[in-house]
């Protein structure tokens, strides 16, 4: 390991002008970017990193692109905004390709992934209205993470997201994760949608059990409410299938897409059936920049890519290398407590606060990020190849042989 790679790249002053601009909203890491190309980041003094975090799971097809730099350059050259009162070619293109892979009826284009949500929580309740007064009800599980702005917040079922900016969204509540007794005695007729990420990223790469969702749309049908999921961290390929519910063998009546969605654009999308395709009217709901059409064009280029390199069934097959591999470093390091994988979704279950590793993992050119306190989160471009993770691995070997000695 050189000096060059420990040293840090943000000067003092950088730091010091942070502090003076932004809000203390962010804990950066010292690195001072100036390109990225496939899977790798650099520095402005020339040091290199292999990005397991991937811009928290937005840049599926990694760094520099070529058919997503050629759409947003082509989009650009002929108007790179202009408002959603207008019939916007890239807009229907990346519409029908979404509803192609799912099967849904209608899309409206947001900015964000909390966007998306929060418009899934207006569709739900006034969905919900046309079929009684008292069906209010928003439901989440708990451990699970849907954004930052007021609804998203009350979604997430975590403290540290809620204090200081109470009250929060009446008429919601949370059920146990994973929990078919508390899901019976939570759910009734006054239920308007149940939103749920069928693999959570924030809280540690955890999946629902085939045993919830069987429960969850068996009373789906007897209380007559919504399922939302939440596909923003799991979606757009990165669980092996287009959206993470496809692994499930169920159909949500809204999906709530983001993060890749835009190729590295902000762009997130609110996708419903036929049950709610009447909800939205003219008026009720609206956006100036979602839909942006290059972002759009992004999007579309993202698909074409997703599905002729055949990058899902890559995310699968080097997910299972990735898991196989540190399931052997399980066996060696007793610091790692459990390995959870979903195509190139990884936790890793550590038995001390996982921010140690990550600042230990950059000394080794290898970016990964913590969550849920005691999980490494790994995000990777789906581009990552079975030698890029074996770099990871063996980063990951050295870390933890070397921590009981430091």
């Amino acid at each position: 390991m050189t000096d060059a790679l420990l040293a840090p790249d943000l000067s003092a002053s950088l730091k010091d002008r942070e502090a003076d601009l932004f809000f203390h909203t962010y804990a950066r890491l010292p690195l001072e970017l100036s390109h990225g190309d496939g899977c790798y980041l650099y520095t402005r003094d020339g040091r290199k990193f292999l990005d397991l975090i991937a811009g928290v799971g937005v840049n599926a097809l990694g760094y520099g692109n070529a058919r997503v730099i050629n759409a947003i350059e082509s989009q650009s050259k002929k108007f790179i905004h202009s408002s959603n009162l207008f019939l916007i070619d890239a807009q229907f293109r990346l519409a029908s390709k979404l509803l192609e892979l799912t099967g849904f009826s209608k899309v409206f284009f947001s900015n964000s992934g909390a966007e998306a949500i929060e418009g899934a929580i207006k569709l739900s309740r006034k969905w919900a209205r046309t079929v009684s007064d008292t069906k209010r009800q928003v439901l989440s599980l708990t451990n699970g993470f849907h954004g930052r702005t007021y609804g998203a917040v009350t979604l997430t079922a975590k403290a540290k997201y809620h204090e200081g900016f109470e009250p929060l969204l009446p008429e919601t509540g949370y059920i146990t994760f994973n929990d078919v007794q508390d899901l019976e005695a939570k759910v009734s007729d006054n239920t308007a949608a149940v939103f749920l990420e069928f693999v959570q990223g924030e809280g540690g790469i955890c999946a629902v059990s085939r045993v919830f969702v069987e429960k969850l749309f068996e009373l789906r049908e007897k209380h007559n409410f919504l399922v939302v999921a939440d596909e923003v961290q799991a979606g757009c390929g990165r669980t092996g299938t287009f959206f993470a519910y496809m692994n499930f063998g169920v159909q949500p009546d809204v999906i709530c897409a983001a993060k890749p969605l835009g190729g590295g654009l902000p762009l997130g999308a609110v996708i419903g059936n036929t049950r709610v395709a009447e909800t939205f009217t003219k008026g009720v709901h609206g956006t100036t920049f979602g839909g942006n059409p290059v972002a759009c064009a992004a999007g579309v280029a993202l698909i074409e890519e997703l599905l002729e390199k055949n990058l899902m069934e890559n995310a699968l097959h080097v997910g299972a290398y990735f898991k196989t591999e540190l399931e052997k470093l399980a066996r060696k390091h007793i610091q790692i407590r459990a390995v959870r994988q979903y195509g190139l979704m990884v936790g890793i279950s550590v038995s001390r606060d996982a921010s140690y590793y990550v600042e230990k993992l950059l000394e080794h050119g290898v970016i990964v990020n913590a969550t849920n306190s005691n999980v490494i989160r790994l995000l990777p471009p789906l581009t990552l190849t079975e030698a890029d993770a074996e770099t990871a691995i063996s980063a990951l070997d050295d870390v933890f042989s070397k921590e009981w000695s430091a």
